[in-house]
């Protein structure tokens, strides 16, 4: 037969599905065969090389050691809401007390002598201060002096009138209560910038002033007693520039036994 022939040919029905069905088999045979080949050349999960691990960026240094430390506020972050909100409260305290602690600490860190020295008497010894660290203490140790009244003058729970020998006090020297709440603000109001707002004692009296930057009354040998912070730090996120609206709220959250704790400590 003539080969031509036989490619010229019909196919039948039964041929073409036989010849069909084998292709599909040795087709997927192949593709089995081929997975099975890759999968071969694949490295086990144990044997692939692992990702070079980033290297860690370098840690913060730790805060320099010296004779200060930031004290514990004694109440939680929200204690002062709605007059005072949680984070106005959590900045105030853990980023603005603790770096005036941290710089402090740096000031001092070369004049071991100091560390015995509370903060308190280096303000009203700061002309005993080496004057290359004067400038770092007043403003520093000033803070955190400032700072540690203030939190433990708004310890809440205390009355919000003074009693006892405090209140006959401010009755003698500022006429009463409503008058020195009135000056008190008026101190806080007329202090340009930023400063802070005093009750102190001074020769056994009572007297109201204010004083810029974190001075202290310490350093004029007046003892306070109570403080109200007009840095904006302290009501920027809550009343930003309605700085008066933040006066009458801090006025109304002070604990006056606190004060009066201090007015004693005060007159020795």
């Amino acid at each position: 037969m003539n080969p031509s022939s036989r490619l010229s040919a019909p196919v039948s029905r039964r041929d073409a599905l036989r010849a069909f069905g084998a292709s599909a088999v040795t087709l997927a045979a192949s593709m089995l065969a081929l997975r099975a080949a890759a999968a071969d050349d694949k490295p086990a999960a144990s044997e692939t090389p692992k990702e070079k691990e980033k290297p860690a960026g370098p840690a913060a240094p730790p805060p320099p050691s010296g004779p200060f430390t930031l004290p514990e506020l004694g109440f939680a972050y929200d204690a002062l809401e709605p007059a005072i909100d949680t984070a106005t409260m959590q900045i105030h305290h853990k980023r603005h007390h603790q770096a005036y602690i941290i710089n402090a600490n740096i000031a001092l860190k070369d004049h071991p002598k100091l560390h015995a020295w509370s903060a308190e008497q280096m303000l009203r010894d700061i002309k005993k201060v080496p004057g290359t660290i004067s400038t770092a203490v007043r403003n520093n140790v000033g803070g955190h002096a400032n700072h540690t009244l203030f939190w433990d003058i708004l310890t809440p729970g205390g009355p919000k009138e003074p009693s006892g020998a405090l209140k006959s006090a401010i009755d003698r020297d500022l006429s009463n209560f409503g008058s020195m709440v009135v000056k008190l603000g008026e101190a806080c109001m007329t202090r340009f910038g930023s400063g802070w707002a005093w009750l102190c004692v001074y020769n056994k009296k009572l007297s109201i002033y204010s004083t810029a930057n974190q001075d202290s009354p310490l350093m004029d040998g007046a003892t306070p007693i109570l403080g109200i912070d007009v840095w904006e730090h302290a009501y920027y996120l809550k009343y930003q520039n309605k700085r008066a609206e933040y006066v009458k709220a801090v006025t109304g959250l002070i604990n006056w036994d606190k004060v009066a704790e201090r007015y004693k400590q005060a007159l020795g």
